[in-house]
């Protein structure tokens, strides 16, 4: 599905996606529903070509959109996507969430000329809050600690900082990202985007955990300098061994109602024992190991490796992997029953390759064993952890 621009409506701001726990393009927040990231045509490709039977573990794909460099008469870069013409109606979108809040901040500290000084920041803060829902000016006021913002910089070089109320890898990546358009392109040029489901919107607090699926992640059109730096880190890492690696990861913590991150040099650094402690911290939420998630957990992922198992041709390099469950307590139903919130998707195929693709390199036969193999692991170390319980 390509849907088509309005290009004389008002354009719609993008948020930096605060849910974004890995990765090194900058995810971003179109609506409460919906998802956009860079255009890159063989994931376009791939998306519009999707076998059927792998549609259920794929975020939703919603088309395309046209989006443009943004600057503010303070200095303050943004993208701005052109609204969709839709029967439906428009996107219901907030002009002034926090996500906006916080990369606006993070601009203000880190930029030069045209920054506010932090009384003025406070003083605009206060002046916004009398306006704005009590949790938008809540995220809004933890920002007013001067020290907080140069602290995500630290945090992407890998500095593990634990006690956030928001994912800094999404900024990270948002900030790079601004950095690389103003630079290598001109203010006005119009880029495409990818618009998917925000496979984590129905969730209260989302837990996610990123994993770079597979034992080789360089695609067939890797140069032999990017071809050897994948391959020495899957070397390094588990990757190699297990199939999978860490490359990011939120859990929700119910004693101190706060999110506990981890990012992908903290993936990189992990043994296999780690590895499995990491996935034990990852279904931990601060008060107890939430064991009613092993078994719904490992269902999907056997249901996912019957399907990739089915998949002739096609090899998944350096897609990943989401799980995801929902950080509040399990629910539940007026009969007694424990109701479960879990969902587990395969994201990032940019560098995914099958039969048929427009650019094929080379032509592979029967399905990805990579990925199996890393799948295979991740199941027999979900149900170790299930027996030790």
């Amino acid at each position: 599905m390509v849907v088509q621009d309005s290009m004389d409506a008002p354009g719609v701001p993008l948020e930096p996606f605060l849910h974004q726990v890995g990765g090194h393009l900058s995810v971003l927040k179109y609506d409460e529903h919906t998802v956009c990231k860079p255009l890159i045509s063989q994931e376009q490709r791939f998306y519009e070509s999707l076998p059927l039977a792998m549609k259920r573990f794929t975020p939703q794909y919603k088309g395309t959109i046209t989006v443009h460099l943004r600057k503010d008469s303070r200095g303050h870069l943004s993208l701005v996507a052109n609204p969709l013409k839709e029967s439906r109606g428009p996107f219901k979108v907030s002009t002034e969430s926090a996500a906006v809040a916080i990369w606006q901040t993070l601009q203000q500290t880190t930029s030069g000329g045209g920054a506010l000084s932090l009384p003025q920041w406070q003083h605009t803060q206060r002046a916004h809050s009398l306006r704005e829902s009590p949790a938008t000016a809540l995220l809004r006021s933890e920002l007013h600690l001067k020290a907080q913002v140069p602290s995500l910089v630290e945090d992407v070089k890998g500095n593990q900082t634990e006690r956030r109320s928001f994912n800094p890898w999404g900024l990270h990546c948002h900030q790079a990202h601004l950095s690389r358009l103003c630079t290598e392109y001109p203010e006005n040029k119009r880029h495409r985007f990818l618009l998917l489901e925000n496979v984590v919107s129905q969730y209260k607090h989302p837990c996610i955990l990123d994993l770079k699926m597979g034992t080789r992640q360089h695609g067939d059109d890797a140069s032999e300098e990017k071809k050897a730096r994948h391959m020495r880190k899957c070397a390094r890492s588990t990757s190699a061994c297990l199939g999978a690696r860490i490359c990011g990861m939120q859990v929700y913590q119910t004693d101190k109602k706060h999110f506990l991150f981890k990012d992908k040099y903290y993936g990189r650094k992990l043994s296999v024992e780690g590895f499995r402690q990491a996935l034990y911290q990852f279904l931990h939420d601060g008060t107890r190991f939430r064991t009613e998630l092993l078994e719904p957990i490992q269902r999907q992922l056997q249901a996912l490796l019957s399907v990739i198992r089915s998949q002739s041709s096609y090899r998944f390099y350096s897609s990943s992997l989401l799980i995801i469950y929902d950080g509040q307590e399990t629910l539940q139903t007026p009969h007694g029953s424990n109701v479960v919130k879990v969902d587990i998707r395969m994201i990032d195929f940019a560098h995914t390759t099958y039969k048929g693709s427009w650019n094929e390199h080379t032509t592979y036969d029967g399905p990805d064993p990579g990925y199996i193999f890393g799948l295979e692991n991740l199941i027999q170390i979900l149900q170790d952890i299930q027996e030790g319980e």
